[in-house]
């Protein structure tokens, strides 16, 4: 039986390190669509900012021109950082309250049945940005990112000043 098993391992472990090479490529493309879309949410948000407005007031926003700002520059703003994977973590978290707030205030139905009924809940707009800056917050932005090349950088700094901190590999 252990000889049978040993070439299933290997050959898993050859698959699995295969697998591995799609993480940062995935992460990279995820980024570029997903949050090509917001930067257009956000910016057309920021280009008609009365009629957002007056949206927020209807749902009872407080400071609905206040938030209007806010929310419409973090998606125009915020995703172009992520886009470029540039302070990804940090930007991926206020983006993942942001698209919370959206659910409960504009898709309240759809978040109260969504163990009942998934389909309106993954249907509705916040759901592919919701999903996404969670996995960015979660995974990191990968290889093929500026937080990628700073760490490599501050690594390289820190290593040839003689410095014992372990090398990172950017996930």
């Amino acid at each position: 039986m252990i000889r049978t098993t040993r070439p299933l391992s290997g050959l898993y472990q050859s698959f699995t390190s295969a697998a591995d090479l799609l993480q940062s490529p995935l992460l990279c493309l995820l980024r570029i669509y997903f949050f090509w879309s917001l930067f257009l949410a956000g910016k057309g948000k920021l280009l008609n900012i009365a009629k957002v407005s007056e949206f927020f007031a209807s749902l009872h926003i407080p400071y609905p021109l206040f938030n209007a700002y806010l929310n419409g520059s973090l998606e125009c703003f915020g995703s172009l950082l992520l886009i470029v994977g540039f302070g990804s973590r940090l930007i991926a978290l206020p983006i993942v309250v942001t698209m919370i707030v959206a659910y409960v205030t504009a898709d309240f139905p759809a978040v109260a049945g969504m163990l009942s009924d998934p389909d309106p809940f993954v249907k509705a707009d916040p759901f592919p940005y919701l999903l996404a800056a969670l996995v960015i917050l979660a995974f990191g932005p990968g290889k093929f990112s500026v937080d990628a090349l700073l760490e490599w950088k501050l690594n390289r700094r820190l290593t040839s000043t003689g410095s014992r901190r372990p090398a990172v590999v950017p996930s």
